[in-house]
């Protein structure tokens, strides 16, 4: 079965068309990094409207890569949650509006739960090794940053570990990166920039070392406190470069040694990456290495399924397709992701063991 995939979560606006192994047939995206340059950072209306002007040219574009038509689409996968609210309604709409038109069966896909399979896509140019489960996923990117126990293919199956208290990794790439003047979006430029720096000449803060969950405000803040003091000069390439390095370096430790604690509590076999940060050349040289040295597999999906993209879309939907799942006409757009958090955001205290809030999960 095919499966056409709409994603429209945030500033890519993508369509792909896979099958049920998860043979990606053809994958477009249509990027927006022009488009919100200017402002350092997403703008939600321009977004929606760039999504609203190009959604249909780059469906047709898929189909026309894969050499198909609708008419061999066994089904129809759109992002409807979490995201940008009008991001996310282009999409299901348009996918609404196919399925009704073409009598195909419609399924909404947590934006989540496809970064968590897409390790399973299988393109020609790279066919990743697949994990065992149970294994255990580290989701890294600029909305989103846990740690989830997967047992199997279904979100029931899927439990968080830990998540950030505040800031994604990818956020505080981003803002990291306008702090020493690289622009938007940050993450490429500062793993590009760290290559040639001392990852050891800034000392900066690893948070939260005895709990699963995250805290990336204070590596942030003392990057912002060191160039207002002036111990990185942004004018001075060595010193921007030094301080890239050692800002990767410690957002790397903290993601690396997490995900293989968590591997070991859990007892799994296999570690997976996905989400922009899993693009990120440190982290993936730290996951492949560590696990290598405990006998685990590594799973890190080639750098086409890190990113925003709609094949991971249409092989999360073909996963609910093919046990006979379907949404109604009525299938909404959430802000929100499906999958139950433990994590509580903001400060307080909390058992570390757990990385639970000793008062609730409020």
């Amino acid at each position: 079965m095919l499966v056409l995939g709409i994603e429209t979560s945030c500033d890519e606006t993508a369509a792909a068309i896979v099958d049920t192994d998860g043979n990606v047939r053809s994958d477009v995206i249509h990027s927006q990094i022009a488009l919100h340059a200017p402002y350092g950072g997403i703008v939600p209306e321009l977004a929606s409207r760039d999504h609203l002007t190009t959604l249909d040219g780059v469906v047709m574009a898929a189909l026309e890569k894969a050499g198909v038509g609708f008419g061999d689409l066994g089904g129809i996968a759109v992002t409807c949650r979490p995201g940008l609210l009008g991001a996310l309604l282009v999409g299901v709409q348009y996918g609404k509006a196919l399925a009704f038109g073409l009598d195909l069966p419609l399924v909404g896909v947590d934006h989540l739960m496809g970064h968590l399979f897409s390790v399973f896509l299988q393109r020609p140019e790279d066919r990743p090794p697949r994990p065992d489960y149970p294994f255990v996923a580290l989701l890294a990117s600029g909305g989103h940053t846990a740690l989830y126990a997967v047992e199997g293919n279904d979100a029931s199956q899927v439990r968080e570990l830990g998540a950030t208290r505040d800031d994604a990794a990818g956020e505080a790439f981003d803002k990291v990166a306008k702090l020493l003047g690289l622009g938007y979006p940050g993450g490429p430029r500062i793993d590009k920039l760290a290559r040639v720096g001392n990852p050891k000449r800034y000392e900066l803060p690893r948070s939260l070392p005895e709990s699963l969950e995250f805290s990336f405000s204070g590596i942030k803040t003392q990057v912002a406190r060191l160039v207002e003091r002036g111990d990185i000069v942004i004018d001075r390439e060595q010193d921007v470069a030094d301080a890239a390095a050692s800002f990767q370096r410690a957002c790397v430790d903290v993601l690396t040694t997490k995900l293989f604690r968590a591997a070991r509590d859990i007892e799994a076999t296999s570690v997976v990456l996905g989400g922009g940060v899993a693009a990120n050349s440190g982290l993936r040289e730290a996951v492949a290495a560590e696990a290598e040295r405990r006998g685990l597999r590594a799973c890190i999906p080639s750098l086409a399924n890190t990113t925003d993209n709609a094949a991971m879309i249409a092989y999360a939907g073909s996963i609910r397709l093919a046990r006979g799942e379907r949404d109604p006409l009525s299938l909404g757009a959430f802000t929100t992701t499906s999958l139950p958090r433990t994590t509580r955001k903001g400060r307080g205290e909390r058992d570390v063991r757990r990385g639970r809030s000793l008062a609730g999960n409020r």
